[in-house]
């Protein structure tokens, strides 16, 4: 099995039922589909219930949040590669799968663009052909556009459920920073991200900002965090460009 697709959901059947309706409405049909419901008290469980012969499987209990809902997710799943697509997201259209699946090869991510919808509009985002260290302490992968390897969860452990909303970027970040993980841009927009989700809480946004914080410190010393820090910040600010014109003056 080349691909599996995992939905976790709470309480947000009208969300779930358009996320379920999008992947088996997909042209691609070598797809394992994953539904983990956290004992939504709403419709969630009636319409997984009736979705129940295109879903490979699901299951409906209490968790403790997000990443231990996509942790019982990945403990199922059988993919070579895994995508997280949660309840309100949506793929890009029925043919994306189809024209993605025979670009995955061996590389440990691919990832793709997004369109943002939030408060009816829609954003498209694009990822950086290459995936760096700067990019990563300013952004981060969109999950939901993300084909993650499996065997990176056998090998580097499953999401830190100490976490609350970065999860994800923990778990990249801590990859990212092995030397034999590599990743690759597809230059396409894979899916639709419901913006109205946790991660895009604006109540949410120093919980978030100190999660990201949280995230680097468990993964490299005090130290190096301050000195990526500190060249982030430069090669992000009018003196960088100031000496960029001055070595490519000094080429010529």
């Amino acid at each position: 099995m080349l691909l599996s697709i995992i939905t976790i959901n709470k309480n947000n059947g009208r969300g779930l039922k358009k996320t379920i309706e999008s992947v088996i409405s997909q042209t691609y049909k070598e797809v394992e589909y994953i539904v983990i419901d956290g004992n939504s008290d709403d419709d969630s469980k009636k319409i997984i219930e009736s979705f129940k012969s295109k879903i490979s499987y699901s299951n409906s209990e209490a968790d403790s949040g997000i990443y231990e809902a996509q942790n019982k997710g990945i403990a199922k799943a059988k993919g070579k590669y895994l995508l997280f697509l949660n309840s309100g997201d949506v793929l890009a259209n029925e043919n994306i799968l189809q024209t993605i699946a025979p670009m995955l090869k061996e590389k440990s991510f691919y990832y793709g663009n997004l369109i943002l919808q939030k408060d009816g509009k829609q954003e498209t985002h694009s990822a950086p052909k290459k995936m760096d260290l700067d990019f990563m302490l300013n952004s981060t992968f969109w999950h939901p556009c993300v084909f993650i390897k499996a065997e990176l969860f056998k090998n580097y452990g499953l999401y830190n459920t100490n976490f609350k909303i970065a999860g994800d970027y923990e778990f990249f970040i801590r990859c990212l920073l092995k030397p034999d993980v590599t990743s690759e841009h597809i230059d396409k927009v894979i899916s639709v991200f419901d913006g109205g989700g946790v991660s895009n809480d604006s109540k949410l946004t120093n919980l978030q900002t100190e999660e990201r914080e949280k995230a680097w410190k468990l993964n490299v010393s005090e130290t190096v965090f301050e000195s990526l820090k500190k060249h982030n910040a430069f090669t992000r600010s009018k003196f960088s460009k100031i000496v960029d014109a001055i070595q490519k003056m000094r080429r010529k």
